[in-house]
């Protein structure tokens, strides 16, 4: 058998396409919303005479259309189905009774990209709790995990929780939203009533995609700079940079694949790295470059940095761990210049009172190793691999792919 989204699988299942038609339904739903043909989701559904009543809109918009974080969308109405678009990024970022009250399923069907602080999953979160609160079914629509199978990253601090940080996983999580649904219904102790539509034939460890059937979907950005695969490989490292002065290539054409800033010692960043902790550099091609960001951080200003790729014939999927990568990196720059200031200081995704890096990373832990001169690359590596080694067991009964 080939392979199948969630989408498909739903339509396919006459007995669930049978109850949607007498049902109202809302879908959550954005760009990446669609199947092989490129087909959305929406107008899949209602060609098959599904009632769907309301649309709701995560981060960046229903029409993907915000490019940056703080951003919001307002609520519209859909000119092609005549249906009310609400946004979940604007002054409610968790769904309301009234937005519930009168829908009976909502459907859901985000194309993530395997991070904890990608904020769909936190969406996804907050309807499993809305929905049960408000005696709504939630049907989701498994789609794959770009970033594929490993894990990378610390946990979040219980108490650190956040849009970007809903739950205590790992940055880089290893599931599908599907699976990711499972482990967050039992981590609620939820009774909401989920039912997940599986993928047919989706084999995450295959290559070339590594998580991403390349031949069977088209990469079409479920946000504005999620612009490649490459990207989402790279991105539980680099959305790191977001809580840094340094440029992580937003007002490039590469954004969160490269970054940098001005007079970056880059060079002797890597070589440092490479010293004492030479296996963070592994599975990928780090090639020193210069840029000059159009708009964001450092805008007009030459930077010296890097950009990884994960697109050449040597990339090692299980080896690469970019988190690792970056968070390598932020220390080897703070023992060269240890007086310089590296982390930024402002409101991050409506969190007034912690610093970005902190709201980011879910905890204080990353930032007080990269500034303490005694701290060592295997200091963290030491809590690194007791994390990832936790949520490889802690997972297990929630993958649907193995």
């Amino acid at each position: 058998m080939g392979f199948m989204l969630g989408i498909q699988r739903l339509i396919q299942d006459d007995s669930a396409m049978s109850w949607l038609r007498k049902a109202r339904v809302g879908l959550v739903a954005h760009p990446a919303s669609v199947d092989g043909r490129c087909e959305h989701t929406i107008d899949r559904l209602m060609s098959h005479s599904v009632n769907i009543v309301r649309a709701f809109g995560p981060q960046h918009g229903m029409r993907g259309d915000k490019q940056d974080n703080m951003i919001e969308s307002e609520d519209y109405r859909d000119q092609l189905h005549d249906i009310d678009v609400i946004s979940l990024y604007g002054k409610l970022r968790f769904p309301s009774e009234e937005m519930l009250a009168d829908l009976d399923i909502v459907i859901f069907d985000l194309q993530d990209v395997g991070c904890r602080i990608y904020t769909y999953i936190t969406t996804l979160y907050y309807f499993i709790q809305a929905c049960g609160q408000y005696g709504v079914e939630l049907w989701v629509l498994d789609r794959p995990n770009p970033a594929g199978r490993p894990i990378d990253g610390t946990f979040l601090v219980e108490g650190n929780e956040s849009f970007v940080g809903c739950a205590p996983i790992p940055t880089r999580h290893g599931l599908t939203i599907g699976e990711l649904a499972g482990w967050f219904k039992e981590h609620l102790d939820s009774e909401t009533k989920i039912r997940i539509f599986e993928m047919d034939g989706y084999r995450p460890d295959d290559q070339p995609g590594f998580g991403w059937p390349v031949s069977d979907l088209p990469w079409i950005n479920p946000s504005p700079n999620a612009a490649s695969l490459n990207m989402t490989r790279c991105f539980s490292g680099t959305v790191l940079l977001e809580g840094t002065i340094w440029s992580e290539g937003r007002g490039t054409a590469i954004p969160l694949e490269v970054f940098g800033a001005p007079k970056l010692p880059i060079h002797e960043m890597i070589e440092l790295l490479a010293a004492d902790a030479a296996h963070w550099l592994e599975g990928i091609k780090l090639r020193p470059c210069f840029f000059s960001p159009t708009s964001n951080k450092h805008q007009g200003e030459l930077c010296s940095g890097t950009q990884i790729h994960t697109d050449v014939r040597t990339y090692d999927h299980l080896r690469f761990k970019p988190y690792r990568l970056v968070a390598g990196l932020m220390k080897a720059y703070k023992l060269i210049r240890p007086k310089e200031n590296l982390w930024r200081h402002h409101e991050y995704e409506y969190e007034k009172d912690r610093i970005p890096i902190d709201v980011i990373d879910g905890s204080s832990r990353l930032r007080n190793w990269v500034d303490d001169p005694n701290c060592k690359f295997s200091d963290l590596e030491r809590i690194l691999v007791e994390d990832e080694d936790q949520w490889e067991r802690e997972r297990k009964e929630f993958l649907f792919y193995k």
